[in-house]
């Protein structure tokens, strides 16, 4: 089990790093290109804030707060568990998202963002694919936990 997380958290991380490394390689800082009119563009920026830019400049915060979560991950919700095949890849997606962005934050000082969608006329936050695993990780886990929930008490009010 551990082997699988292993080999799918490096897989995706390998994912992470290699597409901001192309980025950071050939675009300028601020570079954008249109891919989809009006929808879908990469925009190479740097991001020393959270989501949306927030908390600029909180590098070290950012830093101690990643390797928090990753420890609380692990012995939470990863060590001595039996993980199915699913958990493990919900949990390597969150796990390098994390793992990515702590990277840039430790090599860099920010986090490169370059995924720039403009969604019914409104132009999205910047994100990257670390940002992206760590989203749809926490909305699979949301999904997953209220489906449980909600068939725990379905099978309470049966009795």
């Amino acid at each position: 089990m551990y082997k699988k997380l292993f080999i799918f958290t490096i897989i995706f991380l390998l994912c992470d790093q290699l597409s901001k490394g192309l980025i950071n390689f050939y675009f300028n800082l601020n570079e954008s290109i249109e891919i989809i009119p009006n929808f879908f563009r990469l925009t190479y920026v740097h991001n020393q804030g959270a989501a949306f830019s927030m908390f600029m400049g909180a590098r070290w915060f950012f830093i101690i707060i990643a390797i928090i979560a990753l420890n609380i991950i692990y012995i939470f919700f990863i060590r001595d568990k039996k993980l199915k095949n699913n958990e493990i890849v919900i949990y390597s997606l969150l796990i390098s998202g994390i793992m990515g962005n702590l990277i840039d934050r430790i090599l860099y000082g920010y986090v490169i963002d370059f995924l720039d969608f403009t969604i019914f006329g409104y132009n999205f936050a910047i994100f990257n694919f670390a940002d992206s695993f760590i989203v749809v990780a926490i909305i699979i886990l949301l999904i997953l936990m209220c489906g449980e929930k909600g068939a725990r008490n379905h099978f309470r009010s049966q009795q």
